[in-house]
């Protein structure tokens, strides 16, 4: 072990709420916290529009060329995937992170998930050696998405400094709209099929051709079967055995649903924190979070369903 990785390895995340209100106040929120971890040894990464970063290389100066930088659309594409990328740019040294999404023309599905993907950091991300400032540009974050940065931040940044936010929720406990709502009906066209651990294979083939005869992108059907693979195995392995898939295209996405009654829901974050990798269990819901657009599951009279959504193009 290295010296350095020894001395800060009890560190542990440090995940902050920034609210700003314009142009300066950005820069002078940044350039002096961006300064400091470059002083004390940290990789930098900041996330925001490209007339920002512009901005903040221009009063970095020399140090510009020393940070990682990202466009927002980009990088907040996919709340898991962000999630698994920060994970991946955090683990195993000290970093600071300043990351601002974009926020307009989300859908309101989108900006849900972007929250509690936001939230799921304080659990994904808790060993890590990281510094996280979330920027709130008070001009332009909508007022549904402000409400949540004392909720999903244990520190906020206000006029007195840093200070623990007194209504921080956990990301176990947080629960956003329609999150214990039934799930809708199957749309019209749906189609079910009973499976078995002998039928994995016929299953993803089942899968494959009706999303092929739905018009959906070749890449999207991969990651579709993928998905529904990984669920289905689960259900053989750690459930009932044997299950059900009920699959249906609507509002320009396939949705594929299955039904497991022997499923139960041990873990509070499932699917949301990546698998450590001498664990046996945890990819599937993993997987599936990171290659669909949607997850979600609902215990109802001793049945898991596990629902995924992908769009029928990329």
């Amino acid at each position: 072990m290295r010296p350095e990785r020894a001395r800060f390895d009890g560190e542990g995340l440090r995940h902050v709420g920034v609210p700003y209100d314009s142009d300066e106040s950005f820069l002078d929120l940044t350039v002096p916290r961006v300064r400091a971890a470059l002083n004390e040894g940290r990789r930098v990464l900041v996330i925001t529009g490209a007339a920002k970063l512009a901005r903040l290389a221009e009063a970095l100066g020399d140090d510009a060329g020393r940070i990682d930088s990202r466009v927002s659309a980009a990088w907040y594409g996919h709340p898991y995937r962000t999630l698994a990328a920060c994970h991946e740019y955090t683990r195993g040294r000290r970093t600071l992170v300043i990351g601002e999404p974009s926020w307009e023309g989300r859908s309101e599905r989108e900006i849900r998930e972007l929250i509690r993907a936001e939230s799921v950091v304080n659990a994904a991300l808790s060993p890590a050696s990281a510094v996280m400032l979330c920027m709130y540009d008070l001009r332009a974050v909508p007022p549904a998405v402000l409400a949540y940065n004392e909720v999903n931040h244990p520190l906020v940044l206000g006029a007195d400094g840093e200070a623990a936010s007194t209504r921080f929720v956990p990301p176990h406990k947080l629960m956003l709209n329609n999150d214990h709502a039934p799930l809708p009906e199957p749309g019209p066209g749906a189609v079910t099929i009973r499976f078995t651990g002998r039928e994995l294979r016929r299953l993803r083939q089942s899968v494959g051709e009706y999303a092929r005869a739905a018009g959906m992108d070749r890449n999207q059907i991969t990651s579709l079967v993928i998905s529904v693979s990984e669920i289905a195995a689960n259900s053989i392995e750690h459930g009932a055995g044997y299950g059900t898939i009920t699959t249906w295209a609507g509002d320009g996405e396939l949705i594929c649903e299955i039904a497991d009654p022997g499923g139960a829901l041990d873990d509070p974050l499932p699917g949301y924190i990546p698998p450590e990798p001498e664990s046996p269990r945890g990819y599937g819901l993993w997987i599936s979070r990171q290659l669909c657009d949607l997850v979600e599951l609902r215990t109802e009279g001793g049945v898991l369903r596990v629902r995924l959504h992908l769009s029928m193009h990329s």
